[in-house]
C-alpha cells in the first residue's frame, strides 16, 4: 500500500535556491503569453540561481519539484508543512492564474482554521484520512466531510475552513488554486492581530492579559492537534512555533506593560522555531 513517509522524509531534507526575482519581473511585465513562454524556456539564462535548477538541455521553469522545494516555498510547523508552488516560487505559474499547494500532515496534525482571500480551492487527498471543516458565510451551515485517500473537496474563495489529520499515520493532500497568488488569512492569527481592546470586547469582555495569553499562545499551521489524538497515538505534542502572529505596530500594539510586550515572549518564541527547526532536520535523515 502506497504510503506518505517517504514523501515526508523528501519534502523535509532541503531547499534550493529561490527564483530570481528578475525573471518573475520580466514575466509579469511580458506583454504576451508568447513573450512569457520565451522567457521560461530561454537558453541563455544569465541568472547563476536560473542556471542551477536546470538539470539537463530540456530543463525549464515550467517544472516545480515539492520535495526539494525552492526557497521561501516551503512553511513550516509542529505538525507538518505546507509547500506552495505560485507565483513567488514557481515561475511557470504566472500568468496563467493558477497555483497548488501539498501538505505533508504529520499523525495527529491539523492545517489549522484559514481562508484563500483570491481563490477557491479544491483539495484531493493523496494518502491518508483527513478531516475537513468549512464555513462558507455569515448565515450558512457549517460542512464537515472526512476524506479518505482519493477523495476531494472544495472550499469557496474567501470561506474558513482546516483540514486535521486524525489518524497515527501521516496524510499527504494536493491543493488546487485558480490563482497564481491566492493569499492565505490565518484565521486566529488575523483575529488576535487586532487591538486587543477590540478582540476582548468580541468574546465577551475579555481582560488584556487573558488576549494576550491567548495571542502567545496561537501555533503555527500546520500544527499538533488534540490531546485524545496524541494519547492515542502515543506521541508526545512537539514544540509549536509562533512565528506567523501578525506584526504589532502602534494601532494594534499590546499596552504597555502586558506579558506580550516584554522581550521575554520574543526569546522564547524564536527558542521554541529552533527547537521545530531540529525537529525537522532530524527527520530528514
Amino acid at each position: 500500500m502506497f504510503t506518505t513517509a517517504p514523501l515526508v522524509a523528501l519534502a523535509l531534507a532541503g531547499t534550493v535556491a529561490a527564483v530570481d526575482p528578475a525573471l518573475l519581473a520580466k514575466l509579469k511585465g511580458a506583454p504576451t503569453a508568447a513573450a512569457r513562454n520565451a522567457l521560461l524556456t530561454a537558453d541563455d539564462v544569465s541568472s547563476p540561481v536560473l542556471r542551477s535548477t536546470r538539470t539537463n538541455s530540456t530543463t525549464t521553469q515550467f517544472k516545480f519539484d515539492f520535495f526539494n522545494a525552492p526557497e521561501g516555498a516551503t512553511i513550516p510547523g509542529g505538525g507538518g508543512k505546507l509547500v506552495v508552488g505560485g507565483g513567488a516560487t514557481f515561475a511557470g505559474v504566472v500568468g496563467n492564474s493558477v497555483a497548488m499547494a501539498v501538505a505533508f500532515m504529520e499523525p495527529c496534525s491539523m492545517n489549522t482554521p484559514h481562508t484563500h482571500p483570491r481563490s477557491s480551492e479544491i483539495l484531493f487527498v493523496v494518502n491518508g484520512t483527513i478531516s475537513t471543516g468549512m464555513i462558507a458565510e455569515n448565515g450558512v451551515g457549517f460542512v464537515g466531510e472526512t476524506l479518505p485517500t482519493g477523495s476531494a473537496t472544495v472550499f469557496p474563495l474567501g470561506s474558513t475552513h482546516f483540514q486535521t489529520n486524525n489518524e497515527c499515520q501521516p496524510a499527504t493532500f494536493v491543493a488546487a488554486f485558480h490563482s497564481e497568488d491566492p493569499g492565505i488569512a490565518n484565521s486566529a492569527q488575523l483575529f488576535f492581530g487586532l487591538p486587543a481592546d477590540t478582540v476582548g470586547p468580541t468574546l465577551g469582555d475579555l481582560g488584556v492579559e487573558e488576549v494576550v495569553d491567548i495571542a502567545k499562545s496561537i501555533p503555527d499551521s500546520l500544527a499538533s492537534s488534540t490531546d485524545e489524538c496524541l494519547q492515542r497515538c502515543g506521541i508526545k505534542r512537539p514544540p509549536q512555533p509562533t512565528a506567523q502572529q501578525q506584526p504589532r505596530v502602534s494601532g494594534n500594539a499590546f499596552p504597555s506593560g502586558s506579558q506580550a510586550s516584554s522581550a521575554a515572549w520574543a526569546k522564547a518564541t524564536r527558542a521554541t522555531e529552533m527547537e521545530v527547526r531540529v525537529i525537522h532536520a532530524g527527520k530528514s535523515r
